[in-house]
């Protein structure tokens, strides 16, 4: 028997370990059928869909270094996740914080915040359907965002 839960939560962190690796594609491909919004009850516009929407989001959004990644760790914790196996869903919630230290930056939590989450099982394979990123505590992201 598929330990879906399991499944999902693996999904959760492939996305934290391909962003901290600068794997921009990797991550928007976790969104092939799926999109990802930084507020709660966005409008449509709000949302970048698809595995393009989705990179080109990050790619507006994130500073990467030398060495290709944007120099931070995402931590993902206090996963909750709720599978309808019949409907092929889930809806998941977790804690984050990213951590960041650059050769001007010494290291330091620069944001910490909420996932809310809904997957979708396609062709027995779990997707991101939905993620919306809230924060709740900002620091210094100047070294970490293009904005």
């Amino acid at each position: 028997m598929a330990d879906h839960a399991r499944e999902i939560e693996n999904l959760i962190c492939t996305y934290a370990e391909r962003l901290d690796a600068g794997d921009l594609d990797g991550v928007a491909e976790l969104f092939a059928h799926g999109r990802i919004t930084g507020m709660q009850d966005a409008p449509p516009e709000a949302f970048f869909t698809g595995v393009a929407g989705v990179r080109r989001m990050y790619e507006m959004a994130t500073r990467l270094y030398e060495d290709g990644t944007p120099k931070t760790h995402h931590h993902t914790s206090n996963i909750q996740i709720d599978v309808d196996e019949t409907a092929g869903s889930a809806r998941a919630s977790a804690y984050y914080f990213v951590t960041q230290a650059t050769v001007d930056l010494p290291l330091q939590v620069i944001v910490t915040g909420r996932y809310h989450d809904t997957f979708r099982r396609i062709d027995g394979k779990w997707w991101f359907d939905t993620r919306i990123m809230l924060v709740d505590q900002l620091g210094d992201t100047s070294h970490h965002l293009k904005f």
